[in-house]
């Protein structure tokens, strides 16, 4: 399955068909999966109750499916005789989220299918930008579960409107900016977190809502969940709750009517699962710059290279004298002549696989370096004694 082409929709249906895994945990189960994989917190690193076992998704195609897998869950709970698909794109439409461009009109209809994906595509924040991708994108990305949330309701009473939503995010950032300004020390790195969060809210409120009015609105246990998780997020910023903080969540647990044992297993997890995958989540990271743009850029050829293998192996059997040379990288560092060569013969290769012209655009060349570094690691392991699979 491929979340980036179309189709991944209905491929990951059938999957969780054919493994029989029909999702009905309880709402605490379902809340765990989807803060487990990351989904809650924004910086998804996993696939929510293991529903596909490919390990190549990157983060924006895990936030897709888990976002995919959350509808399923709260679809799956109700007795409502409409598929999925039909219902999601019902939700998205009452809340004014999809319209169809000039160009869609005139080439026809899409399959319904389809035109969720395109709603999840647009929901889902992807920054093009290699640089300072991985730096904004979780923010909009924790707020993804307002969307689940919204969906709930829309199940229950039969219609939405974009009102509901835009309270349900005016509530997640009254709390999370109460909680920034109640910090004793904040810091510039807090201060900037501030500016980011509220860039990356979709709807801009006019009249922000009291810690009252938060309370009184947030009534489904999920709901009170996620509040508490954002909450905790927010405090964690300086990568501690000292036992000021936790005192403060107590009370809005309370306020919540959420019990002590919530908001500890809530303050344990945001631990657990930052300390888990700190190496995972650029944000945590001190990488420089140019380090998360290598970084990056990596994580990218990686995937490409691994959906064109098979193409790949190919297209290099049929060059000869490339074979020779990047046989040659995996015992001694190549020339600066066999290196253009390599380049070279690397990109008429590349012209000829329509997934991998990223790499034939304007800029694309500076991604070279990193394609020809993971080629040797396509190549038979004859070819390297002292390879180690990793």
């Amino acid at each position: 399955m491929n979340p980036s082409a179309n189709g991944w929709i209905k491929k990951l249906l059938k999957e969780i068909s054919s493994k029989q895994k029909n999702l009905r945990p309880s709402d605490s189960e379902f809340y765990h999966a989807l803060k487990s994989s990351g989904f809650i917190y924004g910086s998804n690193v996993s696939v929510a109750f293991k529903c596909t076992e490919n390990k190549d998704f990157t983060e924006e195609e895990l936030s897709k499916i888990n976002l995919l897998l959350a509808f399923y869950f709260v679809h799956q709970n109700t007795n409502k005789t409409e598929d999925l698909i039909t219902s999601v794109i019902g939700f998205y439409k009452s809340i004014d989220e999809y319209k169809s461009s000039f160009f869609d009109n005139l080439l026809g209809e899409k399959k319904s299918s389809e035109i969720l994906e395109d709603m999840i595509n647009k929901r889902v924040f992807i920054n093009d930008n290699l640089l300072t991708k991985n730096f904004n994108y979780f923010i909009t990305n924790a707020l993804l579960f307002v969307d689940v949330l919204a969906y709930q309701e829309y199940l229950k009473t039969d219609g939405i409107s974009a009102t509901y939503i835009k309270q349900l995010e005016a509530a997640v950032e009254t709390i999370v900016l109460m909680v920034f300004e109640t910090k004793k020390d904040k810091t510039k790195y807090d201060e900037s977190l501030i500016k980011l969060f509220e860039s990356s809210l979709r709807y801009q409120s006019t009249s922000p809502l009291t810690y009252k009015d938060v309370i009184e609105s947030i009534q489904s246990t999920l709901g009170k969940y996620y509040i508490i998780d954002m909450a905790c997020m927010a405090f964690w910023s300086d990568k501690i709750i000292d036992s000021d903080e936790q005192k403060k969540l107590i009370k809005l647990g309370d306020d919540l009517k959420i019990s002590h044992q919530i908001i500890t297993d809530s303050i344990d997890d945001i631990n657990t699962f930052y300390n888990l995958n700190k190496n995972k989540i650029a944000l945590l990271s001190s990488k420089n710059i140019i380090q998360s743009f290598y970084d990056n850029s990596s994580k990218m050829v990686s995937k490409l290279i691994k959906r064109n293998s098979k193409r790949l192996l190919n297209e290099l059997r049929e060059s000869k004298e490339l074979m020779v040379l990047l046989t040659k990288s995996t015992t001694r560092p190549l020339s600066d002549e066999e290196q253009k060569k390599v380049q070279d013969q690397l990109l008429d290769i590349i012209k000829s696989i329509p997934s991998l012209a990223i790499f034939i655009l304007p800029g694309g060349a500076i991604l070279l370096p990193l394609f020809i570094k993971f080629i040797p690691k396509m190549l038979p392991s004859a070819f390297d004694e002292n390879r180690i699979d990793e």
